[in-house]
């Protein structure tokens, strides 16, 4: 029993903790917006925290310069590149939105494995493919 009791007692002192929690502050820009063009008169930013251990993506929005919001997303694709959406996000369409998205687990570690390879986006009636973009990154 003793035995069993320090071997228990080893696992949990080696055991690693639990990663902290990454938020990300991005800026966005209509210059960035692939395929182009996006706004030119657009400005904004985004923050996205990311924890391994929620199969979510929280964020922040703010926006300016641009027409009504119709969309937002994190998308996959390196700087440069266009890809599909990976995380649907409310909106600004009043200038900001915020919250907590579903992802699944799997895309939340790519996010933070490689988040160079994710972009945020946002759309609206006058830039259909996007108005707004910024890479992620650390």
């Amino acid at each position: 029993m003793r035995t069993a009791f320090a071997l228990l007692g080893a696992a949990l002192v080696i055991t690693p903790a639990a990663a902290a929690p990454v938020t990300m502050q991005i800026h966005l820009t209509g210059a960035e917006e692939v395929p182009g063009p996006g706004d030119a008169d657009g400005k904004g930013t985004a923050s996205v925290t990311l924890d391994a251990a929620k199969p979510e993506v929280c964020y922040t929005l703010d926006v300016s310069g641009i027409d009504t919001a119709t969309m937002a997303h994190i998308h996959k694709g390196a700087k440069g590149v266009a890809g599909p959406p990976v995380v649907t996000l409310d909106a600004p369409a009043e200038g900001a939105s915020k919250g907590c998205a579903k992802a699944d687990a799997d895309v939340v570690a790519a996010l933070l494995a490689k988040p160079a390879d994710y972009y945020v986006n946002v759309h609206n009636a006058s830039h259909p493919k996007g108005a707004l973009r910024g890479q992620l990154g650390r």
